[in-house]
């Protein structure tokens, strides 16, 4: 599997310091833990590195992942293209959206990064509350920022799969990290659906 710049220093200074704590990592990356929690995420979940409480995180080694196995495949190579919406943008609008492109949920976007996620269910509570539609911008219903699941390009369609099981949600926004004065946003570049996966593994097994 193919890892990022600041994934391999992470693997490094594992491999030189580990155990070390995410805290220690980020000191010496002068980056703030909650920064390199997708890294963290991918790498552990990858077995590259394995994580203990107050201990912090050692290397298992890169010989642990297969690159051919199927769970391995990379999310940009199966991402579809998101319905994306401005926060000005108004709840009518959404709606007419989200049903034109039959889609479960909307990724709204500020200045050009990733600040919320809106879906049918949001949609449907707006309206059965009785408020108006057409003046009722966006960003008041939508799920804002850091409360978002997302995942990077390079993350394992394994990855993207158990985080869907675990937070119990239909799809995942696929983005770019842009790190500016110690904080993260992210731009969006796709996203990766249960369908999707479903797909996938459809697909392989009808190969076999």
């Amino acid at each position: 599997m193919d890892y990022t710049e600041r994934q391999r220093k992470i693997i490094d200074i594992v491999k030189k310091r580990g155990p070390i704590t995410g805290d220690e990592i980020g000191k010496i990356l002068e980056l703030t833990r909650g920064a390199l929690r997708t890294d963290f995420s991918i790498l552990t979940k990858n077995k590259i590195l394995n994580s203990k409480p107050r201990k912090g995180y050692t290397y298992l080694g890169e010989g642990n992942t297969s690159g051919n196995k199927l769970g391995d495949k990379q999310v940009k190579t199966y991402m579809g293209v998101p319905s994306v919406l401005t926060e000005e943008s108004t709840v009518y609008e959404a709606i007419v959206s989200l049903f034109l492109k039959d889609t479960g949920s909307l990724l709204i976007v500020k200045d050009g990064y990733l600040s919320g996620i809106v879906s049918r269910k949001d949609l449907l509570k707006h309206v059965m509350g009785g408020k108006e539609n057409h003046k009722s911008p966006i960003g008041m219903i939508m799920t804002r920022m850091p409360n978002i699941i997302v995942c990077l390009p390079t993350d394992s369609i394994h990855s993207a799969a158990e985080k869907m099981v675990e937070h119990e949600i239909d799809s995942i926004p696929v983005v770019e990290e842009d790190i500016q004065d110690k904080k993260t946003r992210y731009k969006v570049l796709g996203k990766i659906s249960k369908t999707t996966i479903t797909r996938i593994f459809v697909d392989e097994f009808k190969k076999k």
